[in-house]
């Protein structure tokens, strides 16, 4: 049998297998692949026949690798037929029996098609490495996906390789022993404490595993994510952890609109335990359990607030640091609420650049607005409130006014229908 010989067939595989960590088969599966593509262009330019070919011709065609011998065969699947109209997928019985006297028609056979290496030989070392280069990228980014997917939504160590543009491009590892991969962390992911420096480790969160072709790594991180406080908390918090304290939830601003504010979280935790603090237990003995959290987060402010079922409750709470007095829900339907505080509070509770009232909306899903309690209009408010209601016909939240309604308005497009129709 003819052979094309690859002189370092050996010593590529084992090369490729080490820097791109792809196990030895990956690789050997790569080569074949990229030898059939090149004997495919080869036959396509010698073409000397004009010949159809169409994506599936060359689908009987194998590539065998010898890597003790450092060469490769081209094997083709031909079906044993009386007469021949394509030789690169048939072969006459005459000629198998000649050889092999038992063979019968409908069997096939696997023939050496290998080309002479003078021919061949050159055109497929360069055709192969192109096609080599980008199966094993595809092998590659198929691997990243396959071992990263099921940790999006995770936080892993990362280590600051480099700067691409305005990315830090960053080194993660899915776990004990596992090679490093490339993953990006954007402008908009990135804090504005943190320092990137080169070698400088970091947690990061796991936002996305994308496929595809693109360029450039696989894996996008975060630093901004509120998954990454969530993670933080549940690692510290032994409690978190055994499900005695929930965070319900969190709201993030790790990139205020300005530069005079810093970055500040708010997060509301529960717990079905009686005689467990929620807030407590993420805040730790002299808060060294918040503070390992802070650190991580290179200074970020965090407060951590007592949900409640009862949402004036929990608006009061969500606006801590500050002292509320009074928490008015103005119209439940659309969740505005006016919260009135003593004049000394009034600057706490609304915030710097009005980011803890902002913060505080976002956690509780209210509309929050803050009132000076000496200066607030109880009886003007609320009439403005009903007032606004009645044009809003927000009454309807009685079922019986709005069935009646319904009926009033059916009762008037049958009349007017009635008009016009007696005028036609």
């Amino acid at each position: 049998m003819s052979m094309v010989s690859l002189p370092g067939l050996k010593e590529l595989i084992e090369n490729i297998s080490r820097e791109r960590n792809l196990p030895r088969l990956a690789v050997q599966s790569a080569i074949r692949e990229a030898l059939l593509k090149g004997y495919e262009r080869f036959r396509r330019a010698q073409n000397l026949e004009k010949k159809h070919f169409d994506e599936e011709y060359f689908d009987n065609f194998e590539v065998e690798l010898d890597i003790e011998a450092e060469g490769f065969r081209v094997l083709s699947t031909k079906g044993i037929v009386e007469a021949v109209d394509n030789s690169d997928h048939q072969i006459s019985l005459d000629e198998v029996q000649q050889v092999a006297p038992e063979a019968q028609l409908g069997d096939s056979v696997v023939l050496d098609v290998t080309p002479d290496q003078s021919d061949f030989g050159r055109m497929a070392a360069m055709q192969t490495k192109q096609v080599l280069a980008q199966k094993l990228r595809d092998q590659q980014r198929q691997m990243v996906q396959e071992e990263f997917q099921d940790l999006e939504g995770t936080v892993l160590q990362a280590r600051v390789l480099r700067f691409e543009r305005q990315s830090v491009i960053l080194a993660v590892t899915s776990g004990f022993g596992q090679p490093e991969v490339e993953a990006e962390l954007p402008k908009r992911e990135q804090l504005p404490n943190d320092n990137y420096r080169a070698n400088a480790t970091f947690k990061v969160y796991l936002k996305k595993v994308s496929q595809g072709q693109q360029r450039g790594p696989q894996l996008q991180v975060s630093r901004a994510d509120a998954g990454l406080v969530v993670y933080l908390f549940a690692n510290e918090v032994p409690e978190i952890e055994d499900e005695v304290v929930r965070i319900v939830a969190v709201a993030r601003e790790a990139n205020p609109p300005s530069r005079h504010v810093g970055p500040r979280t708010k997060i509301a935790v529960d717990t079905l335990d009686r005689d467990v603090d929620p807030v407590g237990a993420c805040i730790g003995a002299r808060g060294s359990r918040i503070q390992v959290v802070v650190n991580e987060l290179r200074g970020e402010k965090i407060d951590v607030i007592r949900w409640s079922p009862d949402p004036s409750t929990y608006i009061a709470n969500a606006l801590s640091p500050a002292r509320v007095d009074e928490v008015r829900l103005m119209d439940p339907e659309t969740r505005q609420t006016h919260v009135l505080v003593a004049e000394d509070q009034l600057s706490l509770a609304i915030g710097k650049e009005g980011q803890n009232v902002r913060l505080a909306a976002r956690l509780t899903g209210w509309k929050i607005d803050i009132k000076d309690k000496a200066k607030y209009d109880y009886v003007g408010e609320d009439t403005k409130f009903a007032a606004a209601r009645a044009n809003h016909g927000l009454e309807e939240d009685d079922p019986e006014v709005k069935r009646l309604d319904d009926e009033n308005q059916e009762k008037l497009k049958e009349e007017e229908f009635l008009q016009t129709s007696e005028q036609d």
